[in-house]
C-alpha cells in the first residue's frame, strides 16, 4: 500500500516551510533532509507539523531541513496563522495561541499575513545559552567573526538561540556561506546558533543576511528579525519599531514597553502537494 503524505507549501519573505497536518491523527514518519531537499525533494526550509496543544488549541512542532528540531520561528508561526485561515480552521481576521517548544505564543491575522507576539529577549548567557557565567549578558561586545573580521555582537535567546553581528558594510559583501557554519557551531554555543549579519542603511532599515542553525542561508528569519531589532534598539541605533529587510523581503518588528516583541509580514500559500513517501525514502 503506497504511503503519501498531504502537505502545503507557505512562504513569508522567502523563508518556507511544508505544513504537515496532525490535528485528528499523528504525523508519519517523515524523512525531513529528503523532503526538504531542493533538487530531489519538495524543497523548503523546514517542516511544521501542526497538531493540538495541552496549552492551546494548536500545537506546532518545527523540524529544520537538516532534521534537528526549532524552539520556534517567527516566520514558520506566520504560515501556520496564514494555513489555519486558508484551510478555514480559524476565522480571516482571527486572533489565537498555538503552543510551541517556546512557549504559547499569539497570532493574529491580517489582510496579506499574519504577526506573531514572540515573547520577551533574554540576554543571560544561561538562556541563550552560551558559555560563561549564568547572569552575565554578551552585548555589543567585540567579536572574531572569522575572515580576518572583528565585529560587535550582541547574542540573546528569542526561543532560539541568536548571535547578531553589526557591520557598517553592505552584508551582502560577506562569504556568509563559510562564515555561517563556523559560527554556527563557535565553541561558545553549546547547542549552535543562528547568526545575523546586519547593517542599519541610511534610510532606517536594517538589512541583514541570516545563517540559520541547521539550515544554512536562508532568505529571511522572523527570529533572526527580531533578534536584530531588538540588539539594534539596545545599542541606540534602531526605535522601538524597524524594518528588517532580508534577501526574501521585510519583516516588520516593534517592541513594546512591555518587553514583548511582535513579528509581522506578508505570507503566501505556494502550493499543495502529495508526496508519495516510499519513493522519497527510495
Amino acid at each position: 500500500m503506497t504511503r503519501t503524505l498531504h502537505l502545503a507549501k507557505y512562504q513569508a519573505s522567502g523563508n518556507d516551510f511544508l505544513i504537515v497536518e496532525a490535528l485528528d491523527a499523528a504525523a508519519p514518519a517523515i524523512d525531513v533532509p529528503a523532503l526538504c531537499d531542493r533538487w530531489f525533494g519538495v524543497g523548503a526550509d523546514g517542516v511544521i507539523v501542526v497538531g493540538r496543544g495541552s496549552a492551546a488549541e494548536f500545537s506546532f512542532a518545527l523540524t529544520n531541513a537538516d532534521g534537528s528540531p526549532a524552539e520556534m520561528s517567527g516566520n514558520g508561526m506566520r504560515c501556520v496563522g496564514a494555513w489555519l485561515r486558508d484551510t478555514d480552521r480559524v476565522a480571516h481576521g482571527a486572533s489565537f495561541d498555538v503552543e510551541t517548544p517556546a512557549g504559547v505564543k499569539h497570532v493574529w491575522l491580517t489582510l496579506d499575513g499574519a504577526t506573531v507576539s514572540m515573547g520577551q529577549p533574554n540576554f543571560t548567557k544561561a538562556a541563550i545559552p552560551m558559555r560563561g557565567p549564568a547572569w552575565e549578558t554578551f552585548q555589543d561586545q567585540p567579536f572574531d567573526a572569522g575572515d580576518g573580521r572583528t565585529m560587535r555582537a550582541t547574542a540573546l535567546s528569542m526561543g532560539n538561540p541568536h548571535l547578531v553581528l553589526f557591520t557598517d558594510e553592505d552584508p551582502e559583501r560577506y562569504h556568509v556561506e563559510h562564515m555561517g557554519p563556523a559560527l554556527e557551531h563557535h565553541e561558545l554555543f553549546p547547542e549552535r546558533t543562528n547568526v545575523e549579519f546586519a547593517r542599519i542603511a541610511e534610510d532606517g532599515v536594517i538589512d541583514v543576511r541570516v545563517w540559520e542553525r541547521g539550515v544554512g542561508e536562508t532568505l529571511a528569519c522572523g527570529t533572526g528579525a527580531c533578534a536584530v531589532a531588538v540588539a539594534a534598539n539596545e545599542r541606540g541605533d534602531a526605535p522601538v519599531e524597524v524594518v528588517v529587510r532580508f534577501r526574501g523581503g521585510p519583516l516588520h518588528v516593534e517592541r513594546r514597553t512591555d518587553g514583548e516583541v511582535l513579528l509581522g509580514g506578508p505570507v503566501q500559500h505556494v502550493f499543495d502537494a502529495v508526496v508519495d513517501l516510499d519513493e522519497l525514502d527510495a
